[in-house]
């Protein structure tokens, strides 16, 4: 088994004739919290949705700890836990039914089971929810179930799509510092999609830029900042640079200043 949890091999990826992703290569070390930024549309959905076998690939592989997501995807998906962009969950269920159900399906004795579901409860104040239909509950108490549901059986890969949407403060601070702490073994690893710069400049380790389907740069913050040749540059800054015609921004900046009030 490879000691890499996940690897993209010019990946490929294509709805019709929309190209999705082009030739993406990169790979998730051991110990590291991996950020995939971009806007929206950028690919990183793709990307994700490919690891977990939802969307095809065009062409090129994709492999978790060495196991192929097609030919050995019930193994390699074994390894994961995933919090897609947009929860998908059974309305007619409670949390706690719905997260016993993800836990029997991953193994889990009940005695763990309910451990670790009271933990998560206290820790993100879901305590009173945990028995109400999912039906009835917040976007972001349901996002929260989302995420213990990814947690619960402690995969040594995580797949995190926009992972704080809908999260309060409180929230977002706690799941900040559990994933930090869950690849301090230096085992476990987390990719972790979003386009807010400022969550992936602090949490990420590495970051990949991705760009209509295209990864633009790769690296830590001072090995991007050394690519575009901005040494205080923020992440944004960085993304801006690699991304975006600043002239054409200011333009179009200029242009809807007009239509003040």
């Amino acid at each position: 088994m490879s000691d890499l949890p996940l690897v993209f091999r010019s990946l490929r990826v294509t709805y019709g004739e929309l190209v999705a992703l082009e030739g993406l290569t990169i790979s998730v070390r051991p110990g590291e919290i991996y950020g995939l930024i971009g806007a929206n549309g950028a690919g990183k959905s793709s990307a994700i949705k490919t690891v977990v076998g939802l969307v095809p690939a065009a062409s090129g592989k994709v492999e978790i700890y060495g196991h192929d997501v097609l030919s050995d995807g019930i193994t390699a998906r074994q390894l994961t836990g995933y919090v897609p962009e947009t929860s998908f969950l059974y309305d007619a269920l409670t949390p706690r039914e719905f997260l016993e159900f993800v836990a029997s399906i991953r193994g889990l004795d009940s005695g763990t089971v309910s451990r670790r579901l009271s933990e998560f409860a206290v820790a993100l104040q879901i305590e009173r929810e945990l028995d109400q239909a999912i039906s009835t509950l917040s976007n972001g108490t349901r996002q929260k179930a989302m995420l213990i549901g990814a947690l619960l059986h402690q995969p040594p890969l995580l797949l995190l799509d926009e992972p704080f949407n809908s999260l309060d403060p409180r929230a977002v601070r706690i799941m900040k510092d559990v994933l930090a702490a869950y690849v301090a073994d230096g085992k476990r690893a987390v990719l972790f999609s979003t386009h807010t710069m400022e969550v992936a400049e602090r949490l990420c380790q590495r970051i990949g830029i991705l760009d209509r389907g295209q990864l633009r740069g790769e690296g830590t913050l001072d090995q991007l900042r050394r690519q575009v040749g901005q040494e205080q540059a923020t992440l944004e800054d960085i993304f801006l640079a690699l991304t975006t015609d600043r002239g054409e921004l200011s333009r179009l900046v200029s242009m809807l200043g007009q239509h003040g009030p």
